[in-house]
């Protein structure tokens, strides 16, 4: 495996276009739960945060998920919500403080579904919601755990017109982009996961009937902005409450899988694993990311562990003892097997930490 060096390291630092957009690296801020919404409206201190990252050097920054205005949406404090007017002019500030920046930006749309307890978020009376009337398997030993109310096609349609036009609202304020979040096994997650969906209408059997719930809220998306406004769509083969689980064993599960999901107008796939440089299945090393894009032809982003926070430090300063998952990061960028790097904690302990790797300063960069 090379050695890392500022040359390869440059990979890193080439344009890639987005939507009507360049951005000017491969490096995506991941979305991350903050809970520093007070009143869940996105304040200055929030859009001050965001622009750090911008200036920082961040080629997209992804926002912490923000709930859609359906039932039992907000399942933890402080979030921001991405409805109502006050919240959409909160957003609006954030994005025009990237803007300012010169950084671009999309919101991560996120409901939560059955993991919700009552007594979160601006209406805290309201009960879980879901695809099936199961307490989500992360809860089973919480006692009184409420189970969900199972969605009716009412729910489901009012839900779809939500994620409609949460996506409406983001172009209108600016955003360059959209992420859905349907990973984790949150509310689109759990109608893809057997053990929280065992509908049997349309919305339920094998994995790619159970696609149908996320391809309406895309679709729904897709009819409410332009044609050149991207639609990022989280993934994730594990689940909170089963870590180890794999919704699609094989390639030709997984394309069955995501065939539906590109087709309605996923323009990038966000492929959420616990470690990027672990093959997804055995006989090829491809991670997640590296399969959806090869199923699908669609770019993608890859997330999980990425060691950009201490092992790129000590690689790049040539104190590392042995290879490190970052060489296999610039290896798989370089072979295109994805398109972008969705990175946290090295963002969460430096917002410059973008410039001040290409500048070779990584003596003063914030571990």
């Amino acid at each position: 495996m090379p050695e890392t060096t500022q040359a390869n390291v440059e990979s890193l630092f080439t344009p890639h276009p987005f939507g009507k957009v360049t951005l000017p690296n491969r490096i995506v801020m991941a979305p991350m739960t903050r809970s520093q919404s007070p009143g869940n409206v996105p304040n200055d201190a929030v859009a001050a945060y965001y622009r750090r990252r911008a200036e920082g050097g961040v080629g997209l920054i992804i926002t912490e998920g923000t709930p859609p205005d359906f039932d039992g949406c907000h399942g933890y404090p402080d979030v921001p919500s991405f409805y109502g007017q006050v919240a959409l002019a909160g957003w609006k500030t954030v994005v025009d403080e990237v803007h300012a920046a010169g950084g671009v930006i999309i919101p991560q749309i996120w409901h939560v579904g059955s993991i919700r307890q009552p007594g979160v978020g601006p209406r805290p009376d309201e009960p879980p919601v879901g695809p099936s009337a199961i307490v989500h398997p992360s809860l089973a030993d919480m006692d009184g755990a409420v189970a969900p109310r199972a969605m009716t096609q009412d729910d489901i349609d009012r839900c779809v017109a939500a994620y409609g036009q949460a996506a409406r609202d983001a172009e209108a304020i600016g955003m360059d982009g959209i992420e859905i979040h349907g990973a984790h096994s949150y509310l689109i997650d759990q109608f893809f996961w057997d053990a929280t969906n065992t509908r049997t209408d349309g919305y339920g059997g094998d994995l790619p009937q159970r696609t149908r719930f996320a391809v309406e809220v895309i679709e729904a998306m897709r009819a409410n902005v332009s044609p050149e406004f991207p639609i990022v769509f989280r993934f994730s083969q594990w689940k909170q409450g089963d870590y180890s689980h794999r919704m699609a064993p094989t390639p030709a599960d997984l394309g069955a899988f995501l065939s539906p999901l590109s087709s309605a107008g996923v323009d990038y796939f966000h492929c959420s694993q616990r470690r990027f440089d672990e093959p997804e299945f055995p006989g090829s090393p491809l991670n997640l990311a590296g399969w959806a894009k090869k199923l699908t032809g669609k770019p993608s982003i890859t997330v999980g562990s990425v060691g950009l926070d201490t092992d790129f430090l000590r690689s790049y300063a040539g104190t590392a003892a042995a290879p490190t998952n970052v060489d296999s990061l610039i290896t798989r960028l370089e072979k295109d097997e994805f398109d972008l790097v969705a990175v946290g904690r090295a963002l969460l302990s430096d917002p410059a930490w973008p410039n001040k790797l290409r500048a070779g300063k990584e003596e003063d960069i914030v571990a």
